[in-house]
């Protein structure tokens, strides 16, 4: 499988470097070029291409550019002409050009666009570019001088993007309210666990957050509801420059960050690194009260947390053609928690217990990436090969003490899990002609996760006797071969892509050194994208991709995870992968002073993975949380984005999504007739859960002066429906202002976050009994930050182009 597949990479590369030309005798004038920002050198796409007729000054016909920021348009008659290039944010760009029979093709080149700006008092004030702009596969949120005052880490402000919500009392992260999505950095796949991750970004590292809701075949298909890639910004001017910034969030505790970017570039060399740490405690509590037993669980948690994260990266340009780089990223976390669940029972305090939690955890991720590319003499033709390593190691000890009217002893857990991935790719771009580009690839991925499992604690064997709990071993890898191709036109109006990746997967599963689950399979994924612009200011466009869900190590993991008294959490290592099939509508209109984005979408869901409740067979008062495999389902929804400028001062940017999905999962309900609890009061419940939920985002900044500016946020989240829970609507308002100082280069931010003091999580729920609760946590809060850019500022140069247009899983390192 592996030898057919580079073949047919390497007969791909070899015939489509040697296409035949398109032909010179063709009777239809035709015009190119790029659209470049002049500021930083980086492409525009979607820019508005207009062609108007001299004299006359009558538009003839229009285009938009494409993802590199280049453009074609075609069926032009004889004569002169006028090309006005046009972007929200922008002064627009005029110049004139002709076709005649001696000349038919015309390649204009680059056309730079200036920012626009305008008079205030006598200084120039620089505009900024749409805070959220929809591109033909994601749409991507500028994280600029909105988002920017909204919080210290990209923790902080995941609530504030369109479609994506964060539990922030489990760190848990949805997209279109699905958590099956892939969270990468730099379009690399991080080994630190996602909730780890976010908080150890600073916000102001952070150039744009891109949602990739239906990828194509050059993507990896993993994620059901897409992909979320976290764009850092990149600093490659000449001389020596860098950043600084510091921060502070007091809620009920304290939490620090810090961060310190450097770059220098001399000639053929460009030497970066970076150093980030975050430093504070974090307080959570809430309850859970069953109703029938009148019994009441109150819980109090606290985590002082300590990360730090290094970077360090050299790259060379050899010559026009050939660039070597090299980085590594280096992270560690310090973690110590401590937890308190009280449990009582109403009119009975005689049956009062408590479990204190006493938790150390420490990790540390270390990356190595090596890259080549290899540009050849035609503009955006190239071959690269990219090898990424990654090694991860967590070391946890749990102390659980019970007082009280208990029978439960203490006892310690002992965790260790090592994690290594190992990717090599090979990509392939070649743009065919002015309206055509290939792209192929071949890529190899290899994961392992161990971990290791001991306690001193007791539990029930099958005889139900008491004894020691055994440790455990579990190792589960996966090896991943595969292999992509996509093929894309435009022509006139219409635009399209058409790929297939192929995917040969083997999966292996051992536990104490037995063989406890093996798969494997050979999937295809198809994707298409079909784009029509009727008009400068409109686009349709209709898409479809195929994805798969693997369990990931939580969900297939047999060693205990988490426990409280009642409750104790598993992983089932016989979970097989789910597949999504997705289909998208979006359409695009630009305004005079602004642009709205509505879609649709619809995924039809195969083998879904969801939550399974079963009661505890060795201490039937207790549950055992776990995952399974389910029958098909699906999920559609509605989304709309806007961004309107009613105001030279005054810019609002607004989102609303609406989702209904089908869940479905199996739950043991009790029967609580007499204690004791035996077998006969045990019944096993399909549930089927339909939901539909929605969120509302609106956004507003006031401009005051050149170097103030006013911002307001509010979110609402309507009800939601779980397997378990109903929970009850969410909502806040933030409030934040930011200074501008020494010319720019400097940024003060101040921020009071949920100002009434109104985001809780409330549930009420009737499986596998009724119960309703609570969860707090420091949601109101004040940030102060402050942020300087320093350094010679000349010459800037392009940068090492980043591969935003190809997300790959790598590991991935954070600044």
């Amino acid at each position: 499988m592996r030898n057919i597949l580079a073949a047919i990479l390497i007969v791909t590369i070899y015939s489509s470097s040697y296409a035949t030309p398109t032909d010179p005798d063709e009777k239809i004038g035709s015009v190119t070029g790029k659209v470049l920002d002049s500021g930083s050198g980086e492409p525009i796409p979607y820019a508005a291409v207009v062609v108007k007729s001299i004299p006359g000054d009558s538009t003839i016909t229009g285009g938009i550019t494409a993802e590199d920021g280049s453009f074609t348009i075609n069926n032009l008659p004889e004569g002169e002409f006028t090309l006005q290039v046009q972007f929200i944010g922008y002064r627009t760009q005029s110049l004139q050009f002709s076709i005649s029979k001696s000349v038919r093709e015309r390649d204009i080149g680059v056309i730079s666009l200036e920012e626009y700006a305008e008079e205030l008092s006598g200084v120039d004030v620089v505009a900024e570019r749409s805070t959220i702009e929809q591109r033909i596969d994601r749409k991507v949120v500028n994280v600029g001088k909105d988002l920017t005052t909204a919080g210290a880490t990209a923790s902080d402000i995941m609530n504030n993007i369109p479609s994506v919500n964060l539990d922030q009392q489990t760190g848990e992260l949805t997209l279109r309210g699905n958590s099956n999505v892939r969270v990468m950095v730099d379009g690399k796949l991080s080994n630190i666990p996602v909730a780890q991750l976010l908080q150890q970004i600073p916000s102001t590292s952070i150039k744009s957050i891109e949602l990739i809701t239906n990828p194509s075949a050059k993507y990896n298909p993993e994620g059901m509801s897409g992909i979320i890639n976290i764009v850092l910004h990149r600093n490659a001017n000449i001389g020596f420059n860098g950043n600084l910034s510091t921060g502070l969030t007091v809620g009920i505790e304290a939490k620090f960050n810090n961060s310190v970017d450097l770059n220098y570039r001399h000639g053929k060399v460009n030497l970066y690194g970076s150093y980030g740490t975050n430093i504070g405690k974090y307080v959570n509590n809430g309850f859970v009260f069953r109703e029938e037993e009148r019994l009441l669980q109150e819980f109090d948690f606290l985590n002082n947390n300590k990360s730090h994260l290094y970077k360090v990266g050299i790259d060379f340009y050899l010559n026009d053609h050939h660039t070597l780089s090299f980085f590594t990223n280096q992270n560690t976390f310090d973690g110590k928690g401590i937890g308190i669940t009280a449990i009582t029972v109403e009119d009975m305090p005689g049956l009062s217990n408590m479990q204190n939690f006493f938790n150390l955890n420490h990790n540390r991720s270390a990356q190595y990436n090596f890259d080549y590319k290899w540009d050849f003499n035609k503009e955006g033709h190239n071959l690269e090969l990219e090898a990424d390593y990654n090694r991860f190691r967590n070391d946890e000890d749990a102390d659980f003490r019970f007082s009280g009217n208990t029978f439960l002893e203490d006892y310690k857990d002992f965790v260790d899990t090592e994690r290594t991935q190992t990717i090599v790719n090979l990509d392939y771009v070649n743009p065919l002609d002015s309206i055509t580009k290939l792209e192929t690839g071949l890529e190899l991925r290899s994961f392992e996760t161990m971990v290791g499992y001991r306690s001193t604690g007791q539990s029930f064997n099958s005889d139900g006797d008491l004894v020691l709990t055994p440790a455990t071993e579990f190792v589960y890898g996966m090896d991943i071969y595969s292999a992509y191709v996509t093929f894309g036109k435009t022509y006139e109006k219409w635009s399209y892509q058409a790929g297939v990746r192929a995917e040969d997967v083997t999966v292996k599963a051992d536990t104490n050194q037995v063989r406890a689950f093996t798969d494997k399979y050979f999937q295809l994924y198809p994707s298409a994208f079909l784009t029509y612009t009727p008009a400068e200011k409109d686009q349709f466009q209709i898409s479809y991709s195929r994805r798969v869900d693997r369990p990931g190590l939580g969900q297939v993991n047999p060693i205990r995870e988490w426990a409280t008294p009642l409750i104790s959490g598993f992983g089932n290592p016989s979970l097989v992968p789910q597949f999504t099939d997705s289909y998208e509508l979006n359409y695009t209109h630009r305004l005079e002073k602004g642009s709205f984005t509505s879609g649709i979408f619809y995924r039809r869901i195969q083998d879904e993975i969801n939550r399974a409740v079963y009661v505890d067979r060795l201490d039937l008062n207790k549950l055992i949380l776990t995952y399974d495999n389910f029958e098909n389902t699906s999920a559609y929804g509605f989304e709309f984005t806007a961004n309107y400028k009613p105001l030279k001062w005054w810019s609002i940017n607004g989102s609303f999504d609406l989702y209904n999905q089908t869940q479905r999962g199996i739950t043991e309900v009790l029967d609580h007739s007499d204690p004791p609890i035996t077998e006969e009061d045990i019944s096993t419940e399909d549930v089927n859960v339909e939901n539909t939920a929605w969120n509302l985002r609106l956004n507003q900044s006031f401009t005051v002066t050149k170097k103030l500016t006013l911002q307001l946020f509010g979110f609402y989240r309507g009800q939601n429906q779980n397997l378990q829970f109903l929970v009850e609507p969410m909502y806040f308002i933030n409030t934040g202002a930011r200074y501008s100082f020494a010319d720019g280069k400097g940024t003060l931010s101040l921020n009071f976050n949920d100002v009434f003091n109104t985001m809780r999580f409330a549930f009420d729920g009737q499986r596998p009994y009724a119960q309703n609760g609570q969860f707090n946590w420091e949601s109101q809060n004040v940030y102060a930050g402050l942020s300087y850019r320093f350094g010679s500022g000349k010459n800037r140069q392009s940068q090492r182009k980043q591969r935003d247009d190809r997300t790959k899983e790598s590991s991935g390192g954070i600044l």
